[in-house]
């Protein structure tokens, strides 16, 4: 592959929808940047949007931009529509020009000078290699400079890519294009006329908009909803998995009205909805598993006393407008827009009661600790939403023990549970911990950090657990596990590392009830928790 320094060979290819070849060579203008791409490659469908951004905002006539093609024309016309690429895209069928350049994986980002030295090359997908080329080509064109790739627009910060054609074996050509992840404006939801004599909420119900009646989204509703926020109707904020559904900010205001949400909700529900949408979060994952997993709300920051979010008693129940209508809202947007249908594509074999509504707010008022949000890298006074694939809550009820380490030893009990007793690694676990625990915790002088190691060292499955019956029942998988000795037993660890036990400080101060929730599965392949700020 081509490097910095290195001089970039001049070529010339044909063009898409014309017989004429375009040629590259140099001198040419102050900056040339080359995009080498697959059609059927989800991480440069994921690029793309960036990249016509930035060519809207460059001055065509200082710098030049060239989408090359390594697949037929005819599917890479398709892309193009569907991308609506803003750059002039070049077919570079035979793979030659690919061959010269030689990149290892695509989208592969040339940079290159008025010369055709290289200045930059960017694999893959990386948010900041995205920001530092911008930067590069702005200076070039003479134009503001600008953030092309935002943290926390629900696109992770790096993800890599797929082999480059000119790498893999011989195929019959046959790319397929898959769906585009980042719609540009969305038409505007429809309109449904309803008799003066229809019921709305009746309609609304028979037209399996939810299983409980909701408030009817009409016109009028959803149009103050709209009031709330800035962004404009048909602003497409991501595409709900497992259908890919276009979230426009009018649909998301349309399944506020419907929860009960009031209007300041808006600020809360943009960014949870692309939090939703990242892809470390495998929404379109948790939302098929036959699995018990519902995505969890938690709520950290001043947002939280801001708009009414209760972290105290019954934080998991029907205590507040707030949690309660965020937590269906959602949901809401999920069956609705994604398409995640209970017997349908949801097909979670016993279900989870937080598929109506499942959102908490941390209560760091009576936390001693950090409390989530800044463990996941944010200020205290940023108000945040973390999503967190759970199961139902597990109880743990322990209101005997006056040291730190007795309650800490009945959580462990509880977290052997998690996904399955025989079962270690593969999850994560969220602990709930009541402020009456955390104050005997904290009296025998646990930090946070302490707590979490000391339920990872002390949470295992004994081995004998493991043996083979007489029926030949047993688990392989025992293999991979490690092994260490708890209060004399040998037993295996059940998580992977610390990191995988997340602490939450939430509840009432009249009665010691902590509770664990599981996770799906989680690592690269699974779900992993994510945190959005709220602006």
């Amino acid at each position: 592959m081509l490097q910095s320094g290195e001089s970039a060979p001049s070529f010339s290819l044909r063009a898409l929808h014309t017989t004429e070849r375009r040629a590259v060579g140099w001198p040419a203008a102050s900056a040339t940047l080359l995009v080498f791409f697959e059609t059927d490659c989800p991480t440069c469908q994921l690029t793309f949007p960036y990249l016509n951004r930035l060519a809207e905002r460059l001055n065509a006539q200082a710098v030049n931009l060239f989408a090359i093609s390594q697949d037929n024309e005819s599917v890479t016309a398709a892309f193009a529509e569907q991308m609506q690429l803003r750059m002039p895209v070049l077919l570079d069928e035979d793979l030659s020009v690919s061959r010269q350049y030689d990149p290892l994986a695509v989208p592969s980002l040339f940079l290159l000078d008025r010369n055709g030295q290289v200045l930059r090359t960017q694999t893959a997908f990386d948010k900041t290699e995205l920001n530092a080329i911008a930067t590069e080509l702005c200076a070039q064109a003479e134009c503001e400079p600008f953030v092309l790739a935002e943290a926390f627009d629900g696109v992770p910060a790096v993800k890599p890519g797929c082999t480059s054609r000119h790498l893999e074996p011989p195929d019959d050509g046959s790319a397929n294009v898959t769906t585009n992840l980042h719609a540009q404006p969305s038409a505007r939801a429809s309109r449904i006329e309803l008799a003066d004599d229809t019921d709305a909420i009746e309609y609304c119900l028979s037209a399996g908009f939810d299983a409980l009646p909701v408030v009817p989204p009409t016109v009028e509703r959803v149009e103050r909803m709209l009031r709330a926020t800035s962004h404009s109707p048909d602003e497409v904020v991501a595409l709900i998995p497992p259908n890919y559904g276009q979230a426009t900010v009018e649909k998301i205001a349309a399944s506020a009205v419907m929860a009960g949400c009031e209007p300041a909700m808006m600020r809360v529900l943009l960014p949870l909805v692309r939090a939703a949408c990242d892809e470390r979060f495998n929404l379109h994952g948790v939302q098929a598993t036959t699995h018990f997993a519902a995505p969890l709300i938690i709520v950290n920051g001043p947002v939280r006393h801001e708009l009414g979010f209760a972290s105290h008693g019954n934080v998991f129940s029907n205590v507040a407008r707030a949690n309660s209508t965020l937590g269906r809202a959602f949901q809401l947007l999920l069956t609705n827009v994604g398409g995640a249908r209970p017997g349908e594509i949801d097909m979670s074999t016993l279900g989870n009661p937080g598929k109506f509504s499942y959102c908490i707010a941390e209560r760091e008022e009576a936390n001693p600790w950090e409390p989530l949000h800044i463990e996941q890298g944010f200020a205290r006074a940023q108000s945040a939403v973390t999503l967190f694939a759970a199961e139902p809550l597990r109880a743990v009820s322990e209101h005997k023990a006056r040291r730190a380490r007795t309650v800490l030893k009945t959580i462990c009990r509880t977290l052997a549970t998690v996904w399955s007793y025989r079962m270690c690694a593969g999850f994560e676990a969220v602990v709930v911990l009541c402020p009456e625990h955390v104050d005997t915790i904290q009296r025998d002088g646990f930090s946070k950090n302490d707590v979490r190691e000391f339920l990872f060292d002390n949470t295992g499955i004994p081995v004998r657990a493991y043996e083979i019956d007489e029926d030949g029942e047993g688990v392989q998988l025992a293999a991979h596990y490690e092994r260490i000795t708890i209060d004399g037993e040998p037993c295996y660890r059940k998580f992977r590392a610390p990191e995988q036990i997340k602490l939450v400080v939430a509840g009432g101060t009249a009665g010691k009830f902590s509770a664990v929730l599981g996770s799906w599965t989680t690592g690269p392949r699974g779900s992993q928790m994510v945190t959005y700020p709220l602006d």
